[in-house]
């Protein structure tokens, strides 16, 4: 097994929430000195100049990161015209925050039972949602809200002026048993 390949594939996977080097011992099945130096060896491949990431060690985590000198590039692809409608996925997120915030990526993912970690950076970066400081939960992640960009794209002079959810109402319906099935058991009846 090539375990720098894996080292690669598991900064990949835990995206921005990044990697503690105990927890690559743990899964890579190593210890420190080995962990350090597969990074070693991963950090060096990356820092030649035709690639256009890096291992970046933020915040007692390690995890993959674009490059500084490339960043007019991808700031042209976040400010591309094309790109600038919202996805029912961003539309939803954007709903989620703006009811809820100041409010966490993993109680997005909750609300949505999906992970939101791409949209909540696309959006980040279109300037619509922001950091809005750190949580008090375990682990203390991002809060996240809206900004005055969000406003201007959805022409509202405050937060206030969303539209009014009522949660309570369920549309005249009477509730529902879900555990009545509409279809008879042929058995139960014989």
């Amino acid at each position: 097994m090539n375990k720098k390949g894996v080292l690669e594939g598991i900064l990949f996977v835990v995206g921005d929430e990044g990697i503690t080097l105990d927890k690559i011992c743990t899964i890579l099945e190593v210890d420190k000195e080995e962990a350090k130096s597969l990074l070693k060896e991963l950090k060096s491949s990356y820092d030649t100049e035709e690639r256009g990431i890096r291992i970046s060690y933020l915040g007692d985590a390690f995890k993959l990161t674009t490059k500084q000198e490339h960043k007019e590039y991808y700031q042209k692809l976040v400010e591309n015209n094309s790109n600038n409608l919202l996805s029912p996925a961003a539309l939803e997120v954007l709903a989620i925050v703006a009811y809820n915030q100041p409010i966490t990526r993993i109680e997005i993912d909750e609300m949505r039972g999906i992970s939101s970690i791409y949209v909540l950076r696309r959006l980040v970066a279109k300037g619509l949602l922001k950091e809005a400081g750190k949580s008090t939960m375990p682990g203390r992640p991002n809060l996240y809200a809206t900004t005055s960009d969000f406003l201007d794209y959805f022409g509202l002079a405050s937060i206030q002026d969303l539209p009014k959810i009522d949660l309570e109402s369920n549309d005249g319906e009477e509730d529902k048993d879900l555990f009545t099935s509409i279809y008879k058991d042929e058995k139960a009846e014989n």
